[in-house]
């Protein structure tokens, strides 16, 4: 069920994007590449995120503050920064990059795209690992992240 509404909310984030942020109306919206995010959201985002979701919830058992607070430092010091940058490697492959131009694009985005992380996660973070049962915490976070998940197929889409 995660792994659905992962695919669907990344669909839903290139829609946004195509249409209010770079204003392609319907005539100019690119349907490959919603779906394109939308396999990316079925095949890595969901998996990925809720396989990481049970293995912090195993490292770091509870739902205190203390433990969320632990789970948020592990969560985005250590899993964010490389999700970050195997989204962007992904992304850029299925855009049909070439390995050089997937580099250069992934040193080009990735340091604006993980400080925009770092102001948006941690609080949803918090709030998430303290108040949310782990069965749940990926689909709360793929409906925080409708708006995130724009600007990554925004950012990630950007040639």
């Amino acid at each position: 069920w995660a792994v659905l509404v992962a695919g669907a909310l990344m669909g839903a984030g290139d829609v946004i994007a195509q249409q209010l942020v770079e204003q392609r109306g319907l005539r100019g919206h690119q349907c490959p590449r919603t779906l394109k995010m939308m396999a990316i959201g079925f095949c890595f985002v969901g998996p990925v995120v809720g396989s990481w979701y049970r293995i912090l919830d195993w490292l770091i058992p509870g739902s205190t503050k203390v433990v969320a607070v632990k789970k948020v430092i592990l969560d985005q010091g250590c899993f964010a920064p490389c999700f970050l940058g195997c989204f962007l490697a992904v992304t850029g492959a299925t855009n049909g990059l070439s390995m050089q131009d997937n580099w250069t694009k992934i040193q080009q985005d990735y340091m604006d795209a993980l400080v925009t992380n770092y102001c948006i996660w941690p609080p949803v973070q918090i709030a998430n690992f303290y108040f949310v049962p782990l069965q749940h915490r990926l689909a709360v976070v793929q409906c925080v992240a409708i708006v995130w998940n724009c600007y990554l197929s925004w950012k990630a889409n950007r040639m």
